[in-house]
């Protein structure tokens, strides 16, 4: 009864126990299947993981057999993985085969020794790049020996790796390219420490400081550069680190020895240091130095010229005048301190008066101020109200600037008029003229003619005025001539003014009798002038003149012969009356009475007197047919003078006259024929006793002068009679003279001073007069 009782209970335990162990089992099983799932999750996730890593395996066990992914069979360009390593090489697919057989034999000799391995492989036909690893797999992976090779696809990496590598040789090129530079480059450079101690320096700079390397100017820091201001090059170059900006400046210093100006820069490169060079700017300073010069000598000359020159630069701004413009347009000394702008000078010149009058002048402004930009050169005349005339010359300059030229025209313009004038003047005179004229070019060509030039040569003026040829010209005339051959004579003269610049002349007939005389004469302008006169009444008296001259040769040799019998028929019966008179004086015919001897006296003076007159005239005669002739001797002025005068005592105590006789000075000698001079200063003593008053003195003094290079002797004979004018004076030269109808001789004022002058000048002396009316008379002689 009680197994029964507790049976149920037992069951029940039984059945609890089974449903707890059942429950059991069935959560185990869960749990195990959970595990399971997550194990084949991870399974699943790793192989999934293992197909997209960039590394593929492949197994490779020791009978050769091999298990990969079917992705290593895309990388290899097969279409799926074969069994065996040996058949990873296809027809023109696969490894290469000198590839395939070196993994081969780096997987056996991994198998065999655990000896690692690696290798790169390029699929055929394929651009893929595969890094091949290989190890001894695991023996979890696989327990019998086999090999695992991991297969990287580092094509992009590859490619990577090329292009840093050809940017690294790149790279070093483009180095060992700026090192070779920096070392050629002509100009000093260096590279600085932080701290500012020289680290590289090229060979221009080992050059400058006249080292021997660069290696010893690094070593004993020798500096290119001087200090300026208290400052190092090391300190300025800290200080272009410190500020982080480069540094430039211009300093001089000692290359080569020669002085030398540098710019100089240093460039702050972060933390690496500091890289510097140095530009020799000399020749740009010594260039500058020489425009500056030019500039100013430039300037300088523009200040002479008499037209105003005006620079503006590219704002417009007046940047020089000349002292020309500023006279122009009147600038004063304030303006040119402050250079106005292009506008505001035409504003200035308009309140001036300097620029014309138009009626839209802010319009006519901005044309004007257009100048800058355009590119050609504009010329305008500028007409003021103050009657100046301006050229003005704008030309644009390459920087933006302008170059203005004005020109006062003013007075060329008035010269213009005036030449206009000179010659419509000229004309109006050439045509006026009685002489025909005609002007020719260097070239043969006639220029110029007036109306006579037509009518002598009868040629038309349809025909002149074409301007023809002097060659045309001659064949036209040529049959106009008394001889046609004689046109060439004309071409000669006009050519010969033309081109040899030589004056000629000549004459010649015309067919219808008249006679032309023509004359070439150059001209200042290179032309030439062709002036013919008509000479045709001239020759004819010429002729005539020709044929009277004639007549009065021969009448002149009718007198030289006459003078020269005059002296022997004239004298022979006058010494025979002198003679026969001093007979009867000494009373050889027998005594004569007191009348007859005042009649015997008279006739003695008489005959002298004429014998004199017969002197004088034959003497004057002589002298004016040139047949004078002189017999000269050494004389002594003083006792010559003082016999003239004792030979006229008589005459001056019968006039109530007195003679003063001086000399002044050393004398010398004179050469002259004594008996003729005596009697030339004998006629003008005479003539100063007529001329004076009784209780009259007259003066004949004596002295020595030196004129130039000559020595001459002057005698002055002076009286205080009642003088002469002008006219007076003049005749008393004269003489005898031709009378007013040519037939008839004339006499004025007797034969003396004639005569006395004649003989004066027969001995290379002169004489000259010298009168005022109511003050006396000086003759003056002077002998040599």
């Amino acid at each position: 009864m009680e197994l029964n009782r507790f049976l149920p209970l037992l069951i029940g335990l039984l059945l609890g126990a089974w449903t707890l162990v059942a429950a059991w089992a069935v959560l185990s099983a869960r749990a195990r299947y959970q595990r399971t799932e997550n194990q084949l999750r991870s399974a699943r996730r790793l192989a999934r993981m293992v197909e997209e890593s960039p590394a593929l395996p492949l197994l490779v066990r020791s009978d050769g057999r091999i298990e990969a992914s079917p992705r290593l069979a895309q990388w290899l360009g097969l279409d799926a993985v074969p069994q065996y390593l040996s058949e990873l090489d296809g027809n023109g697919r696969g490894l290469p085969k000198n590839k395939l057989d070196e993994l081969t034999e780096a997987v056996r000799r991994c198998q065999k020794t655990a000896a690692p391995f690696r290798m790169v492989a390029t699929p055929e036909g394929s651009t893929r790049s595969l890094a091949l690893r290989g190890h001894l797999a695991d023996p979890q992976v696989s327990p019998g020996g086999a090999a695992l090779v991991w297969i990287f696809d580092f094509s992009d990496s590859e490619s990577e790796l090329n292009r840093l590598r050809e940017e690294a040789a790149r790279a070093r090129g483009d180095f060992h390219a700026l090192v070779s530079l920096i070392e050629a480059a002509p100009m000093p450079m260096w590279f600085r420490r932080s701290d500012g101690e020289l680290q590289l320096v090229n060979s221009a700079y080992v050059t400058a400081v006249g080292s021997s390397s660069a290696e010893a100017v690094v070593a004993s820091g020798t500096e290119l550069i001087e200090t300026v201001d208290g400052k190092t090059p090391a300190q300025v170059a800290r200080q272009a680190l410190s500020q982080g900006a480069p540094v430039e400046r211009i300093v001089h210093a000692t290359i080569g020895g020669q002085r030398r100006a540098l710019r100089v820069s240093d460039l702050p490169l972060g933390e690496d240091g500091i890289a510097g060079y140095a530009v020799d700017i000399e020749d740009m300073e010594e260039m500058s130095r020489s425009f500056r010069a030019f500039r100013e000598a430039q300037r300088a000359m523009l200040d002479q010229l008499s037209a105003g020159v005006a620079q503006f630069d590219a704002k417009k701004r007046l940047s020089f005048a000349n002292q020309p413009f500023q006279r122009l347009f009147r600038l004063s000394s304030r303006d040119m301190k402050d250079p106005p702008a292009f506008e505001r000078l035409l504003d200035a010149a308009r309140d001036a008066g300097r620029v014309p009058e138009v009626r839209d002048f802010p319009a006519w402004r901005r044309e004007k101020a257009a100048w800058f930009a355009s590119g050609d050169t504009h010329e305008e005349a500028w007409s003021l109200a103050d009657g100046t005339h301006l050229r003005i010359v704008a030309q644009p300059v390459p920087d933006g600037g302008l170059l203005l030229i004005v020109e006062d025209r003013t007075e060329q313009l008035r010269l213009s008029a005036i030449r206009d004038t000179l010659l419509r003047t000229r004309t109006a005179t050439f045509d006026s003229l009685f002489e025909s004229i005609a002007v020719f070019a260097p070239d043969g060509r006639m220029q110029l003619w007036n109306r006579r030039f037509a009518a002598d040569w009868g040629l038309d003026s349809e025909f002149l005025d074409t301007h023809p040829h002097v060659e045309t010209l001659l064949k036209k005339i040529a049959s106009r001539l008394k001889r046609p051959g004689e046109a060439e004579t004309v071409g000669n003269v006009v050519r010969a003014a033309t081109l040899d610049r030589a004056q000629k002349g000549g004459r010649i007939a015309l067919a219808d009798g008249r006679i032309l005389e023509f004359a070439g004469v150059p001209l200042p302008d290179g032309n030439g002038l062709l002036a013919v006169l008509d000479i045709t009444d001239s020759q004819k008296a010429e002729d005539a003149l020709r044929e009277s001259n004639a007549a009065l040769i021969e009448a002149d040799a009718i007198k030289t012969r006459f003078l020269a019998t005059m002296s022997y028929e004239l004298r022979n019966p006058l010494n025979s009356i002198g003679g026969y008179a001093e007979m009867l004086e000494h009373g050889l015919g027998g005594d004569l009475t007191e009348s007859g001897k005042e009649y015997v006296a008279s006739i003695l003076q008489a005959s002298a007197q004429l014998g004199e007159h017969i002197d004088s005239l034959l003497d004057l005669s002589q002298s004016e047919a040139g047949m004078l002739p002189l017999k000269k001797e050494d004389i002594e002025v003083m006792p010559f003078l003082r016999g003239v005068a004792e030979e006229r005592v008589a005459r001056l105590e019968k006039a109530g006259l007195s003679m003063d006789l001086r000399a002044e000075g050393l004398l010398r000698v004179v050469s002259a024929d004594r008996r003729r001079l005596a009697r030339a200063i004998g006629h003008i003593v005479d003539n100063a006793i007529a001329a004076s008053k009784s209780g009259g003195r007259i003066l004949v003094q004596v002295s020595r002068r030196k004129i130039g290079d000559s020595d001459r002797i002057r005698i002055l004979v002076k009286d205080q009679g009642r003088g002469m004018d002008g006219r007076s004076l003049a005749r008393a030269m004269e003489g005898m003279k031709v009378s007013a109808d040519g037939r008839t001789m004339e006499r004025r004022r007797g034969l003396g001073l004639p005569l006395a002058r004649q003989l004066i000048e027969a001995h290379g002396g002169t004489l000259r007069l010298e009168s005022e009316p109511g003050k006396g008379t000086s003759a003056i002689i002077e002998l040599p």
